[in-house]
């Protein structure tokens, strides 16, 4: 077998068109294009642009259009998944009500399938990465923000309206650091903008008492605060920014208690910055996930890592165009 498959990662910045082909070893990223869209709200301009990006690929691989399996379109919610619409994501400016499915269907005569980013992640890492071989996996993406993607018992689980997974909506504490719209919630704590308000809120704490922050040399620092600025003072021993990362931790820890006392899944795989910061995250967390978590529940769950880095949005679209089950609803 040596099935060609197309992929496209449609973002608020930029598109990525990736030609995958499965063979007996696996997936192979074969070619990769990819064309920045800037703050455009032109849809029917990037979407031109899509159908141009794929055909180039197709041409410069010498490939037809029938020598294609399928085409996976991997994309931030919301969505209609059965109807092939995009529903006007926050991210992308004029998508609304886009019928991105039927277009390239249309325009390629194959199959075309759609998924939001977090259940497309879900699928690359249980078809290729740290949860393969596994009947119930939970995907968390611990990025910008946070949300989940769920395999139960083999099949992509979606929600009656493709909200399943929205645990960053979860509030761990009445005060916190808002995400999701929400004080105190699971992404509040675990993401990027949810590290970046825990930092900016303790460092201003230092400043009010006089006392400075080697990470931070003044108040016109505040807004430049991101994860990876505490990450890397975390690291050279900073203990302010590793009480910052103790207190994302124990909060990991709590959310992913609730995510296996409900699930019980055999597997949980984080992306994103746990992945580059497993080690400032994982003692906090496991710490409070031994104290909380049903123990026979916990003793068959392994949380693990991403293995699929900085290609998993290439692989996640070539993931949708592969998926062939049923998703269930």
């Amino acid at each position: 077998m040596n099935q060609k498959l197309i992929g496209v990662d449609i973002g608020g910045t930029k598109c990525a068109i990736s030609l995958g082909a499965i063979n007996e070893s696996g997936l192979i990223l074969v070619d990769k294009h990819i064309f920045n869209t800037g703050d455009s709200t032109d849809v029917d301009k990037i979407i031109s642009e899509i159908i141009l990006s794929i055909s180039e690929v197709l041409h410069r691989n010498e490939l037809t259009e029938r020598q294609i399996g399928a085409i996976g379109i991997s994309c931030g919610g919301p969505l209609d998944v059965k109807a092939g619409l995009i529903l006007s994501p926050p991210n992308l400016i004029g998508w609304d009500n886009v019928a991105i499915v039927d277009i390239l269907q249309k325009r390629f005569d194959v199959p075309v399938k759609l998924q939001n980013d977090a259940n497309a992640c879900t699928l690359a890492e249980w078809r290729f990465g740290a949860a393969r071989g596994y009947e119930n996996a939970v995907f968390l993406t611990f990025g910008t923000g946070l949300g989940a993607g769920l395999i139960l018992n083999g099949k992509l689980y979606s929600g009656s309206n493709d909200m399943a997974g929205e645990v960053g909506h979860i509030r761990l504490t009445e005060q916190g650091p808002v995400g999701y719209g929400k004080m105190g919630s699971f992404e509040g704590y675990c993401s990027g903008g949810g590290i970046a308000q825990l930092a900016k809120s303790k460092v201003y704490e230092k400043f009010q008492v006089g006392q400075s922050v080697t990470f931070c040399p003044d108040a016109r620092a505040l807004e430049q605060l991101d994860a990876r600025i505490v990450a890397s003072a975390a690291r050279d021993g900073d203990e302010l920014a590793q009480e910052i990362f103790h207190l994302s931790g124990e909060s990991l820890g709590k959310g992913l208690a609730i995510i296996i006392d409900i699930l019980n899944p055999q597997v949980i795989v984080i992306g994103g910055i746990f992945a580059r910061c497993h080690d400032l995250l994982w003692p906090s967390a496991s710490s409070v996930l031994f104290r909380e978590c049903l123990p026979s529940s916990l003793a068959v769950c392994r949380v693990v890592p991403a293995e699929l880095g900085d290609n998993v949005g290439d692989y996640a679209a070539l993931a949708v165009a592969l998926n062939d089950q049923e998703v269930y609803a």
